[in-house]
Parts: structure tokens; sequence; C-alpha cells
């Protein structure tokens, strides 16, 4: 190969090298979900956003490159002092996202370690205002005020703070036992209130059966007095009936011949009744004190029957009269008392 050839090689040579050369300086592709800032001569010319970029060659370049998704920040465990004086270890999670590539960029030297710093100050001032019982239950208070703090100083450093999680909050051993005691103590509690609540409404409950009971028994009584007075009512009212109907009969019948003659000889048929029934019943015998009006009593009795059967006729039988005989001693109403 002579010499101009071997010139002309490598002059071409050169120029392929100095052409990829100028494609890879000046030829950029950006990502999607990023930005990247260029600087001219050092100085800050524009921010290109995703799809492909021509540069000048030797003159742009470029200075930053940023994503503009959300980023994760692990913020590392510190101590932090509660209102109430107890030292408590907490860890977060910082959620944030650039917005403005240029003032993260310029505005601040690295705004992950400040975050990250401002995040943690934040969250000890928070801490330091409740008591221990409290950073359980305050927790989005908590994280509300650290976003607040953060992002308050992050619009500055063109960064956007979402969120942030504490992650754990772990008090001293001692203070961990005395709330494992504390908590086991409201359990008890809880427990003993539920028993005594349930009781009390068992009972309530059983009162409440007990009372309905004494009113439905209360009411069926009532309604069987009411009942059994109704049928002692009916009772009288038809033994009242039947009453004067035998009274009327009675009457009517005395008024017919023989009547009073069947009338005396009903009476002298209870009177005999009635002192067996007395002598039955007592241990002291009462007997009349002449037997003889005893037998002309029955005598008496006799002869009406035989007249009521004999005689048919409308004259009444007269009464014999009886000579009431004279009381014996230790005799009371012409009845001697053995």
């Amino acid at each position: 190969m002579d010499p101009a050839t071997m010139t002309s090689l490598v002059t071409v040579l050169v120029f392929v090298l100095i052409l990829v050369t100028l494609i890879i300086k000046t030829a950029v592709v950006v990502p999607q979900r990023s930005e990247f800032v260029i600087e001219r001569l050092g100085k800050y010319s524009k921010t290109i956003s995703a799809g492909l970029h021509i540069l000048i060659p030797f003159i742009d370049k470029i200075g930053y490159k940023r994503s503009l998704k959300e980023e994760v920040m692990d913020i590392p465990a510190q101590s932090c002092i509660t209102r109430d004086n107890v030292s408590v270890t907490i860890d977060g999670v910082l959620y944030i996202r650039v917005i403005d590539p240029k003032k993260s960029a310029y505005g601040i030297e690295n705004y992950y370690i400040a975050a990250s710093q401002l995040a943690q100050t934040s969250l000890r001032s928070a801490i330091g205002k409740i008591d221990l019982d409290k950073t359980f239950e305050e927790r989005e208070t908590i994280n509300a005020a650290v976003v607040l703090a953060v992002d308050e100083a992050a619009q500055e450093w063109g960064v956007k703070v979402m969120r942030y999680e504490i992650k754990d909050i772990t008090p001293p051993n001692t203070v961990m036992n005395a709330m494992e005691q504390q908590m086991k103590a409201e359990r008890e509690k809880r427990a003993e209130i539920a028993l005594s609540e349930g009781d009390r409404q068992s009972r309530i409950n059983r009162s409440e059966g007990l009372k309905q009971e004494a009113m439905q028994i209360s009411e069926g009584e009532k309604q069987k007095r009411i009942n059994e007075a109704e049928g002692r009512a009916q009772e009288i009212l038809l033994v009242a009936d039947a009453t004067a109907q035998g009274l009327q009969k009675v009457a009517e019948v005395i008024n017919l011949p023989g009547g009073t003659e069947a009338m005396n000889l009903k009476v002298a048929e209870q009177y005999i009744d009635e002192f067996g029934n007395l002598a039955k019943e007592n241990n002291t015998m009462i007997i009349p004190a002449d037997l003889a009006n005893m037998s002309g009593m029955v005598a008496t009795a006799t002869e009406i029957i035989k007249n009521t059967s004999t005689k048919p006729t409308t004259k009444k039988a007269k009464p014999r009269a009886k000579t009431p005989a004279p009381e014996a001693p230790g005799s009371v109403g012409g009845f001697a008392v053995e």
C-alpha cells in the first residue's frame, strides 16, 4: 500500500472517530419520568425532559440528572425525649419527589441529607410536645408535623415532601414492663366490667321475667276471683229463686185442704231428726225434761197423718192443747242436761 493510500485511510478513520465523538457528545436521550439539567460553559442553560436532544459539542454538557419519581428515604433511628422526660428510640420513612430539577441542583448541595436531617429534628421537636402514652396514639399528628416542617423548607430545594411514616417506637425496657403491667390491669378491668355488666343484665332480665310472671299470675287470680264471684252470685240468685218458688209452693199448699196438718207433720219430723243429730254430735246428751211431751208430739203427728189419710176435709184439725210441764231442777227451757 502506497503512502497516499495510507494517508487517505487514516484521514477517514480520524473523521469517523470525530463524527462518533460528536454524536456521543451532542445526542442525548432522556428516559421517561426524568429531566436533565444542561450547563453551557459552566452556566445553567436549560432543562431537558424525556426524549432525544442534540447538544453543542464541547460547549453544552449534562450538569445534573434528576428523576421525577417518588423516592423513599430511610430516616435513621434516633433517641427522642417526650414531654414527661422518657427517652424513646424512633425511626421512620420519608417520601419525597423532585418537582423542580433546577432548584434541586442549585438550591442545595444534597437534598437527601438535608431532608433527612430536617426530618429528624422535626421529629424530636414533635415528640417533645407530647407524653409517652400519647406517642402511640398520636402517630398521625406526629407524621403530619414532620411533613409540614420538612415540606416548608424543601420548597426552596425544588422538592415536595409527600408523607412521613413512623416505622417503630421503642421505649426503654423499664417503661415497656410498666406499660405491659398497665395494659394487663386495663384488660382485667375491662373483663371485670364486662362480667359485672353481664351479671347486671342477667339480673335485670330475671327481675323482668319475675315481674311479668307476677303480673300474669295476679291477672289470672283476678279473673279467677271474678269468675268465682260471678258463679257465687249466680248460685245465690238461683238458690233465692228456688227458695222463693219453694216458699210460694208451700204457701199455696198450706192454703189447700190438709196443708196445715202436713206442715205440722213436717215440723215434727224435723224436730225429731234434729234432736237425733244433736245427740250424735255432742258428748253431752240433751233430752226434754218431760218425756211425755215427746210422746205427745209423736201422737199428735200420728193423729195428723191418720186424719189427713182418712178425712180429706177442708176443716183444719185443732191441735190438742198441751199443758207445759213444770221445769225440773237443772233443766233449761224444758230440757234436762246430763
